[in-house]
């Protein structure tokens, strides 16, 4: 019985092409498949000036470490003067941010003054980025030339 085993034996139908069948050149087609037809990109098209019309330009967003540095002090100098009964606006967000994690597992109610001082701060901080990188933006690229 191990000598039979032991035997070299060929398994018809992987080596042998008698059971192999024929290769003919069908042809599959899918939706998934691109076709032979170009896309037009009608935003990519060229004008009759032989420019592109691009909607944005690739880098629309040109990030400058600057204005995030210089933006955020500018925001955090104001928000900082103690102008709401004898506290500042970043005080009165901290001041919050202790109170409502002082019972950390429950969320903060939604009447709590934590909503008040995160919106006011963060939006004030978001104009300030904004017009910051306009500003910025313009001066290093002559916007605001005459």
């Amino acid at each position: 019985m191990a000598a039979t085993f032991a035997t070299p034996s060929t398994v018809v139908g992987l080596s042998t092409s008698s059971l192999s069948p024929k290769r003919s050149n069908t042809t599959l087609s899918s939706g998934f498949l691109k076709s032979g037809v170009a896309v037009r990109n009608p935003l990519g098209q060229a004008r009759a000036s032989g420019g592109k019309f691009t909607c944005f330009e690739r880098n629309w967003l040109r990030r400058d470490l600057n204005v995030i540095g210089f933006g955020l002090i500018g925001w955090l100098a104001p928000s900082s003067i103690p102008a709401i009964d004898g506290k500042s606006l970043t005080g009165l967000f901290f001041e919050s941010i202790g109170a409502e994690l002082a019972h950390f597992p429950t969320p903060p109610a939604l009447t709590s003054p934590f909503w008040l001082w995160l919106i006011t701060w963060h939006f004030g901080l978001f104009v300030v980025l904004t017009f910051g990188q306009i500003g910025f933006k313009g001066r290093n690229e002559d916007y605001f030339q005459k």
